[in-house]
Formats: structure tokens, C-alpha cells, sequence
């Protein structure tokens, strides 16, 4: 059996400066910080980053950055794809001077165009944006009647993602809110990392306590801290 245990700092020693990197994650909530701080530590830059959104910054917890909030605070993104990005003024700051590109995508079609790239599919048909600047530069089909677009996969170098639960050979689960597109990234990004809450060894729990298989889990790193907004 492969060791797939690693520690903060060897999982993301592969990612290089200019890589694709997917975060799991809803505003922090089941982002891997435990990997984003390792990746912060390792100082890559000019990152395409594609998460739900630009995290939480210190002024809004209150306390310090949480999820893409540190890699964007950092000046370590150049191009974010993502959903919800009102909530850290780094972005607007950088799109209006032209420091940061921003691709924003409804965070439903977001979520199809990864798992549509996990799947192997060609892309998904969605009617979202039909008729807005989302549909600007992209093929429209009509089906019956009603206009769909046509979104294409998204895919990454790597991707980060929480575990509350997995085994050694990476299969995992989330709890709760922190299950947001940490399944879906997983199956869409050549290698993919795995920061864990909790960790425990082939066959020690029901393998039914898990919802994505370890086949897609390339490194596995313990001591995620318990989920906390």
C-alpha cells in the first residue's frame, strides 16, 4: 500500500508558481487551512485559483484571514474563478486596478462545471445567464424550445480539500456545511491533497461512513484543526 501520509509542507511542495489550484470550501467553512498556510509558507505566486469565493479577511472575523483570504492577502493569486467575492475588498481592489483577475461564474454552474470535469463530461447545459454578459463569448443551444449555455469543464493542477473523517488510503466525508464542493474538487484536479480532522486506518471504521473514494486522494495531511466560522 502506497504511504499517502504527508506532512503541511510535502503535499504542496509540487505546486509552482502559475499552477491551477482549487480550494474546497464556503467561505472558509471546510476550506483546509492547514494547507493554505503551508502553501502561504511556501510563497508560490501568480496562482489561478478557483474556489466558491475570495474567503473571510481579518476584518470581517474579526481575528485573522480565513481560507483563499490568506493565499489573496498574500498577493499570491493573479486570477481568481470563483462565485461570492463581495466579502473581501482585496478583490475589488484589484479588478478596479488591474492587479487581479476575476472570472465570476453562478456558483450552481460553478459546481457543475467541476464535477462535469471529474465525470469526464464535454461540459453541462445550463439555462443560467442566458441572455446576460455570463453568456458573452459562449455557445448557446436550444432544446426544446428553451435556450441553454454551454459550460465547459474546469479542471486543475491541484486541488485542496477538508476531510472531518478518512482512512489512510484517503477515502473521506464531510460533516455538515463543510461538505461544499470539497467531493466535487476532488475528482477534478491532477493531484489532490487532503487535509484531515480526523484520520484512522484502513478498515478501522464502516467503509459507509465515507462519501468520496481514496482512489482521487493523491496526499493526505493530519491535524486539521475541528471546523469552527
Amino acid at each position: 500500500m502506497i504511504n499517502k501520509m504527508r506532512t503541511a509542507q510535502e503535499a504542496v511542495a509540487g505546486i509552482q508558481d502559475g499552477m491551477t489550484v482549487m480550494v474546497g470550501g464556503f467561505l472558509g467553512t471546510g476550506t483546509p487551512e492547514i494547507l493554505i498556510d503551508a502553501l502561504v509558507e511556501k510563497g508560490v505566486k501568480h496562482l489561478t485559483v478557483i474556489a466558491n469565493d475570495g474567503g473571510l479577511p481579518a476584518s470581517v472575523t474579526g481575528t485573522t484571514d480565513r481560507g483563499v483570504a490568506k493565499l489573496l492577502s498574500a498577493g499570491m493569486i493573479d486570477h481568481i474563478i470563483a462565485s461570492h467575492v463581495g466579502m473581501n475588498p482585496i478583490i475589488g481592489k484589484g479588478m478596479n486596478d488591474g492587479t487581479l483577475k476575476c472570472t465570476l461564474v453562478p456558483q450552481g454552474s460553478l459546481a457543475e462545471k467541476i464535477r462535469a470535469a471529474g465525470a469526464g463530461l464535454g461540459g453541462v447545459l445550463t439555462p443560467t445567464g442566458v441572455g446576460t454578459i455570463i453568456a458573452d463569448g459562449k455557445e448557446t443551444l436550444t432544446i426544446e424550445g428553451r435556450q441553454y449555455l454551454l459550460e465547459l469543464p474546469l479542471r486543475a493542477d491541484f486541488a485542496l480539500c477538508r476531510a472531518s473523517i478518512c482512512d489512510k488510503f484517503g477515502n473521506f466525508s464531510c460533516a455538515k456545511a463543510t461538505k461544499n464542493f470539497n467531493h466535487v474538487m476532488a475528482m477534478a484536479a491532477d493531484t489532490v491533497i487532503l487535509g484531515a480532522e480526523k484520520v484512522v486506518e484502513i478498515g478501522e471504521v464502516d467503509v459507509d461512513t465515507f462519501t468520496t473514494a481514496g482512489v482521487y486522494v493523491n496526499y493526505i495531511v493530519g491535524g486539521e484543526q475541528p471546523w469552527q466560522i
